[in-house]
């Protein structure tokens, strides 16, 4: 029998590769690859079954392979050209880049694993656990909030400890060369050692600051002694039902090293804020928490993030804690440990509430930072030859790691139609016939491969503007990690960052050379196809390409063009009954939002029986507590404005100056229940088909260069503003780039947030 299913098997592969690599007329191509996407079309709409999606999969699958096969034998050009070949070979090897990416990321989200939730344990059969907190040059109140809310989470208080684990109050900065630098960490150590003891937690520092975060937590761990290791990083707070939804997996499998769960914002990140899409498109990083984290679930593969994790403490011993060769530890450390036999589960629920990096240039150094870690790890610790590893394992972390490759092909497509269209060399040969029935319907059935996967948590083309801003930037990271594998290290992305006026980001003079240049060629494309004696369609093909690229470099443009962002604390959605209680009396409200800093509050009864409110008016907030560790039941609160009609009134409350205690109603308040987070993320969560998706980001391409060149022009009619330079690039040559864009002008530096007050 089992003859018969190898036999059957090697046949079905004959048959297919036979199918694959049968050369056929243009006319019959394109009519192949038409009949595959109507039928693709059709199981989406109407095979919406486990089966129907290993079908749809199948049959893109099939035109992709069979558009790779005429590309690779027909399309490199001759010998006899050599500039054209080297040329013509780089752009393919750039695309065969990418097909196996999308070849991996197929075979890894087949079939994303979906996990049950779990029964509630006793408390009596709860492991011990001790939460840690890495801190370095956080905002006092932005720690105070982890701490509360990490204590405030649902389990046993004995069980639980968390420790605040301060790299900014060590003994080296303490005492620092520089006077200035020893007193203020001195003053940082004091100050949180007096918030630890007022939350309950546990404050720890080290003698030096060596291997970074990874370091910093394997200080703490010689002095700690839990069962399970939760990490939360200084900004990520976690929702009180996070323990109970997470823990009990370590008891069902005893070689279970980490849960992890999806890192969520509250905020949008740069490229969000500036376009504007926070509050209807899902976030960037959401592709990869639901749907790649689940797929590598499958196979044993879902590694640590760095934060929102529990981690199994014998598991760390074996490897001498966690891993700090490279600088992104979290992977390394999941690496060593599946390599070790050691398993991981993801948990597909929303469980903390973060902050992203604010302005673009922390996005840049937040990226950088991920991508020269995982080229460590791959240069270091090659998973192809990591003994212990499964092949699928080598193969989902080959996957993670060379991802971050994608800025090298990025701009080898960006650039690639300029060499056509500027010096006539032949990057490809082909006609316009085989343009469509190979190129164009292969483009067709990648973006229907990417929609039906990611369709509710990634827009079409969105991945391709992600790739282009960060690519400019990130090919600097890949070359310095070539060069010296071990050199890069660990720099904190910049938090809590407020933008006072619109402006351009320091890192956006690139931005604006290529849009210059593809837009010169564009229309030197359309010149010479239009004018020029001897020019093909293949002009037309290449123009197009180009024309294509230019809508990316527009929407990247409106990317750098950093939107005013007054509101210093990002808020949520939350529906908790309370009381706000002023000098003239009680009155009932529901809460509808709430951030760091106030909250939205609407009164319940009839309004003509409430008491007088007025701007200004101070009182306090109380909440009937979710959380045991809440010591005081209510906030102070000042009534800053007031909007609606007659029948519906809203209050906007802001809260006064909060102390300790207090950070436990803001806690409970803000994280008692996660429903809010999941609502938000429900609400984004729709599915965006190619029509309407490649609708939004053309408009992206045309609109958002008005809008950036605005921003170019505004300043530099402001003569009192500060110059967006790199901190490398001298002023003259930046003005130079720039002179025929317009005067580069100076914009006001973002300034950090204060404390709650």
């Amino acid at each position: 029998m089992g003859a018969i299913k190898v036999t059957a098997w090697l046949a079905s592969g004959a048959v297919a590769i036979l199918l694959l690599t049968q050369p056929v007329s243009v006319e019959a191509q394109r009519t192949l690859s038409l009949t595959f996407i109507v039928a693709m079309t059709a199981v989406w709409w109407f095979v919406p079954s486990r089966h129907g999606r290993q079908l749809f999969l199948a049959l893109g699958s099939f035109i992709a392979i069979r558009y790779m096969y005429w590309r690779i034998t027909n399309t490199l050009p001759s010998w006899s050209d050599p500039v054209s070949l080297s040329l013509g070979t780089m752009l393919l090897f750039a695309e065969l880049y990418c097909v196996l990416i999308l070849v991996i990321s197929l075979i890894i989200n087949v079939d994303p694993l979906e996990r049950e939730r779990l029964p509630r344990e006793d408390d009596d059969k709860l492991p011990t656990v001790d939460v840690f907190i890495p801190s370095y040059n956080e905002d006092e109140y932005i720690l105070a909030m982890t701490v509360a809310a990490a204590k405030n989470m649902d389990y046993p208080p004995e069980k639980l400890k968390v420790w605040l684990l301060d790299d900014g109050g060590t003994e080296q900065k303490c005492n620092d060369a520089n006077p200035e630098k020893a007193a203020a960490a001195m003053q940082r150590r004091v100050s949180l050692q007096l918030l630890c003891q007022q939350l309950g937690a546990i404050y720890h520092t080290r003698e030096r600051n060596e291997h970074a975060k990874a370091g910093n937590m394997n200080a703490a761990l010689a002095h700690s002694t839990g069962e399970i290791v939760v990490v939360f990083d200084a900004d990520h707070a976690p929702f009180r039902s996070f323990l109970r939804e997470t823990v009990g997996y370590f008891a069902r499998d005893p070689k279970l090293f980490l849960v992890q769960t999806p890192h969520v914002f509250l905020n949008p990140d740069p490229i969000e804020r500036n376009l504007r899409t926070f509050q209807r498109m899902p976030s960037e990083n959401e592709m990869f928490y639901s749907v790649t984290q689940r797929g590598l679930d499958k196979w044993n593969a879902s590694f640590f993030c760095g934060s929102a994790a529990l981690l199994r403490r014998s598991a760390l011993k074996t490897t001498g804690g966690f891993s700090g060769i490279t600088i992104t530890e979290d992977c390394e450390t999941a690496f060593e440990l599946h390599s070790k036999g050691w398993t991981s589960v993801f948990v597909d629920e929303p469980l903390i509430a973060g902050l992203q990096p604010e302005t673009f240039a922390s996005f840049i150094g937040q990226r950088s930072r991920w991508c020269q870690g995982m080229f460590q790890i791959l240069l270091l610790k090659n998973p192809a030859l990591k003994s212990g590893l499964k092949v699928i394992q080598k193969l989902a972390y080959l996957s993670s790691m060379t991802f971050w490759f994608f800025p090298i092909p990025r701009l080898v497509f960006m650039l690639a139609p300029l060499t056509h269209i500027f010096f006539d060399v032949k990057i490809f040969t082909s006609n316009l016939d085989e343009a469509i029935g190979y190129t164009a319907t292969y483009m067709c059935v990648n973006i229907m491969l990417q929609n039906y996967l990611y369709g509710k948590v990634r827009w079409p083309w969105v991945s391709e503007l992600y790739e282009y801003v960060q690519g400019l930037y990130l090919v600097k990271a890949i070359v310095s990690v070539a060069l010296r594998p071990k050199k890069p290290t660990f720099n904190v992305t910049a938090k809590g960052i407020t933008l006072d006026n619109n402006h351009l980001s320091e890192l956006a003079w690139p931005f604006f050379a290529m849009y210059g240049l593809l837009l010169i060629g564009s229309a030197t494309a359309l010149y010479r196809y239009l004018y020029e004696p001897g020019v093909t369609n293949l002009m037309l093909v290449v123009g197009l390409w180009n024309a294509f690229n230019m809508i990316i470099a527009g929407a990247a443009l409106g990317c750098v063009a950093e939107r005013r962002e007054p509101r210093r604390h990002p808020r949520l959605a939350i529906d908790r009954a309370g009381t706000l209680t002023t000098q003239d009396g009680d009155i009932p409200v529901i809460i509808r939002d709430v951030s760091a800093g106030g909250c939205s509050v609407v009164p319940i009864g009839a309004l003509s029986e409430l008491p007088t409110i007025t701007d200004g008016t101070a009182g306090r907030l109380s909440i009937e507590s979710r959380g045991a560790m809440v010591g005081a039941h209510s906030l102070p609160a000042i009534v800053r404005h007031m909007s609606g009609t007659s029948d519906a009134i809203r209050y906007g409350v802001q809260f006064g100056e909060i102390n300790a205690p207090e950070y436990y109603v803001l806690a409970d308040l803000m994280y008692g229940e996660p429903d809010a987070i999941k609502r938000f993320l429900a609400s984004r969560r729709k599915h965006k088909n190619v029509f309407a998706g490649t609708l939004t980001f053309m408009r992206w391409g045309l609109a958002e260069p008005f809008r950036a060149f605005a921003y170019l022009l505004g300043a530099a009619g402001n003569k009192n503003a500060v110059r967006p330079l790199p901190s490398n690039l001298p002023a003259t040559v930046w003005l130079r780039r720039l002179a025929r864009l317009g005067k580069a002008t100076p914009v006001p530096s973002p300034k950090p947030l204060q404390k709650v007050a």
